[in-house]
């Protein structure tokens, strides 16, 4: 047995290394996006996770802005229950061909709200959002920018993008989606189905239609509701119901 003055030195070493290592290990508390097994040019499922990092607020929307640079033609929501989801669509810069087809306009912000009267995401609890989207960009990764609201109308920015050649992650990195190698599309589905598994009255989806990306732009930053056209599709366990407005 070593004398007791190394056996100090050695439970201090010990502490440090592991505090050094808990240092080093990436912070769990992010907004994130993942979506296994996604390849460009294929169709997937995207699940936002957003956890609560507040001790006393509750999580009560989370606003995700879709890549304007990487238009996603097909964007469906999954009901969540407690939750109302709302698509907002804007015309693209440059028209893209989907299936050969010729596409003009685009989602490019998804809203969701915890419904008035329920908890929301409450402290050291988190939950995952999911959007059923393609076709994936030709490209090796997606950012998008996550906007997470609280019960007490503080507002947290997941926007930061790290500089190139950074070691550090920002302090709001926004989410990151890796795409994996696009010879691996023929495993997967480019089938897209309308999420519509919900019990009765427990999901509603709202589409609404803006045009320009000033209004775009507001939305993000905490406006108020886009402008436009709205559709409004409730889904039960029988079917859906649209309410032009």
């Amino acid at each position: 047995m070593p004398p007791r003055p190394v056996l100090r030195t050695l439970t201090v070493s010990a502490a440090t290394a592991l505090a050094v290592g808990l240092t080093a290990l990436p912070a769990l508390a992010h907004v994130t996006v993942s979506s296994p097994g996604a390849v460009p040019g294929g169709y997937g499922v995207l699940t936002f996770r957003v956890p609560t990092e507040s001790d006393a607020a509750a999580t009560t929307g989370l606003k995700v802005r879709l890549p304007a640079d990487q238009p996603l033609s097909a964007v469906r929501v999954k009901p969540k229950a407690g939750w109302t989801a709302t698509i907002t669509r804007a015309e693209l810069a440059t028209p893209v061909t989907v299936h050969g087809e010729q596409v003009t306009d685009a989602p490019s912000v998804v809203e969701w709200k915890a419904v008035p009267g329920t908890a929301g995401i409450r402290p050291d609890e988190f939950e995952e959002f999911e959007l059923s989207v393609g076709p994936l960009p030709e490209a090796s990764s997606m950012t998008f920018k996550a906007i997470q609201t609280y019960s007490d109308d503080t507002v947290v920015s997941w926007i930061d993008e790290a500089a190139p050649g950074a070691t550090e992650e920002p302090e709001h990195p926004a989410p990151i989606l890796a795409l994996g190698p696009a010879e691996n599309l023929a495993a997967y589905d480019s089938d897209l189905t309308l999420y519509s598994d919900a019990g009765p009255g427990q999901g509603q989806v709202t589409g609404a239609y803006a045009v320009g990306g000033a209004g775009l732009l507001a939305g993000l930053a905490g406006g108020d509701a886009f402008a436009g056209t709205t559709v409004v599709i409730t889904v039960t366990g029988h079917g859906l119901k649209d309410t032009a407005t």
